[in-house]
Order: C-alpha cells, then structure tokens, then sequence
C-alpha cells in the first residue's frame, strides 16, 4: 500500500515538473516572437484608433419621470348608490397592465413604439410621420435604397395602421426590434422608488430627444385613458341620465304652470286632479334628478383620483451628452486584440507542428 502511494506522488511530481517546464517552454517561444507580437499589437492599436477617428457620434437623449397614482378606495362605500341605476364608479380599482414594474415592459412594446414612431411632426414646413424622418436621416436610408422594393416605402401621415402593407408592417418591426437592441432602454435607476429613466442614444440628437418625448407622452395618455375608463364610461351614463331627467323636469313645471292658469274655476274640482298628477310626476322627476347628480358628482370626483399624474422631473435638453468611440479606447482594445489574435496563430501553427512532427 506505501509503495502505491509513493508512485502516486512521484507521478505528480513528475507530471508537475513537466508542466512547468512546458509553460517555460512557451514562453521563451512567444518571447522569441516578440517582434512579431508587437508589428501585430501596434498594427491593432492602429486600426483601432482609425475606427475610432471614423465612428459616428450618437446623441443621448435622457427623460425621467415617476408615476403618482392614487388609489380613492373611500370612494368603494359609494358605489351601491351608483349600482341602483346600473352604474360603475370604480371603487378605485385600476388596470393590472401598469402595477409594479409592468409600465418599463409596457414601454418596450411594439404598440406603444409604434405609436410614437407614427406621430406627425413639422419638418421645414412639411408634415411627416417621425418614423419616415428616422429613416431619411440614419443609415436606414442607405440600406432601403439598395433594395428597390423598400426604397419606395413611406409612411404618410394619417394612413390607417390597419391599411399597412406587408412590407410597411415588416419594416416597422425591424425598426421597434432595432430600436430595442441598439438604441432604447428603460432603466428603474433605484428599485425602491418609482422614478423610471427612458434613455435613446442614436445618430440624429434631435431624433433622441423627440423620440424619448413622444414615447413617455404616448404611454402616459394611453396609461390616463386605461385607469380612467371604467369612471368615464360612468360619467357619460349619469351625465346623459342627467340631461334627459331635467328635459323632462322643465316640462313638468311648464305643464304645471299652464294647467294653473287654465283652473281659473274652483267649481270645477276635476280639472284639478290634472294638476295634482302633474306636480306628482314633477316631485317623483325632482327627486330622481336629485339623485343622479348626487352619483354625478361622486364619479366626477371617483374619475378626477383615479386619474393618475406622470410626473416628468428631467426632460432631454439640446445639446444632448455625446458618446463617441474614444480614441485611448480604440489604441487599448487595438492593441490587445492585435496581440492575442498574433499570440493564438502562434500557438495553434506550433501545436499543429508538433501533431505532424509526432
């Protein structure tokens, strides 16, 4: 059993020494390359300071902005009124699409880029969609005008989204899929706070600027309209409710008024009841009029604290930080390629060598 052992350590031993010295090897390899290690180094750190000189600046366009949505759970106790004329005030419940972190993926979405991207702008007097003005201003114009099949595509404003051709909708999707990859993101900077950073770093400053702008105005009306709609839809009901009872009531009290003054005989008992029916179906008219714009109230007041604020605290202001391929990180990241892509050729022609030699 020691005699094992023993050989076992002298294997390791062995196998130890052997490696050191083969790592001693390669070094005194490589150092005897050393002057081609430093032509392929230098030749990097070159290449990487042109690509720096010839890299396009892209613009940084930053909005920060927090949410403030309240929550009128007091109002819940009204709602039974509401509920006696088949209504809905709410009770301050809200869309689950915008709970917790929902409204950073929400802003990721095709719909809502989409959105942004076909809003109209004002371009030397001309009207355009800002996704056509995009693509006339960035490396998209180049890449369309070598397909003649996609050199024609525009997006007018006012088309139909529902009227895009295939190629429009194709297009499209690659700008929102390229927009995400390469130029947008949506950052929560501290996980405690509701503050959230959109932040576009393209080519064009101006398009990093409008771009973020339209996006945080598209999702808050979007966001405004989705928490308020269920109230809306409410005071639209009571609101119509209300107009038709006080028509009705207006002509109650002139029928009234007219019947009084035809009784002008207080023998004549029965023309009487008339009136008394009347002034009935007036009191029954007041007090339904009463009460719908008591519940009118309350859904104006449900729908005024459910609608929720987008606070805007930094907006994107020209000129916009500039981000460049600096040029001491295109002679670091050069040179160290150029090395280690000469230090690998190196080592792999020796190893196949070695494979042919044995």
């Amino acid at each position: 059993m020691e005699i094992t052992n023993d050989a076992a350590k002298k294997s390791d031993e062995i196998s130890l020494k052997e490696l050191v010295l083969k790592l001693h090897d390669w070094w005194k390899y490589l150092l005897s390359k050393w002057l081609i290690i430093v032509v392929f180094g230098l030749t990097g750190a070159g290449l990487g300071l042109v690509f720096s000189l010839f890299s396009k600046a892209r613009y940084v366009g930053e909005l920060t902005f927090v949410l403030e949505d309240s929550k009128p759970a007091g109002l819940a106790a009204y709602s039974g009124i509401a509920s006696q004329f088949g209504l809905d005030l709410g009770g301050g419940t809200g869309s689950g699409l915008f709970e917790g972190d929902n409204i950073m993926e929400f802003l990721r979405s095709r719909f809502i880029i989409e959105q942004a991207l076909l809003t109209p702008i004002s371009e030397n007097g001309k009207k355009m969609t800002l996704v056509t003005w995009y693509i006339n201003t960035s490396h998209w114009r180049e890449k369309l005008d070598k397909d003649s099949s996609l050199k024609a595509i525009t997006y007018p404003v006012g088309q139909d989204r529902k009227t895009f051709t295939l190629l429009q909708d194709s297009l499209l999707n690659k700008i929102h899929k390229y927009l995400l990859e390469k130029e947008l993101e949506i950052t929560k900077p501290d996980k405690k706070l509701s503050f959230i950073k959109v932040t576009t770093t393209a080519e064009n400053e101006l398009f990093s600027k409008v771009f973020t702008e339209y996006l945080v105005n598209e999702a808050a009306e979007f966001y405004t309209y989705t928490k308020t709609k269920r109230s809306k839809v409410s005071v639209d009901k009571l609101q119509a409710m209300a107009d038709s009872l006080q028509d009705q009531l207006n002509k109650k009290t002139y029928t009234l008024a007219a019947v009084q003054d035809v009784n002008l005989n207080p023998v004549r008992q029965v023309s009487s009841v008339k009136g008394e029916l009347i002034a009935r179906d007036k009191i029954v008219l007041q007090t339904m009029y009463a009460e719908v714009i008591k519940n009118l109230e309350l859904s104006k007041l449900t729908m005024a604290q459910e609608t929720p604020i987008v606070q805007v605290v930094d907006r994107p202001i020209l000129p916009l930080e500039k981000k460049r391929f600096g040029k001491f990180k295109g002679l670091l990241l050069g040179g160290l390629l150029g090395g280690f892509l000469i230090v690998f050729i190196l080592v792999f022609r020796r190893l196949y060598r070695e494979m042919l030699a044995s």
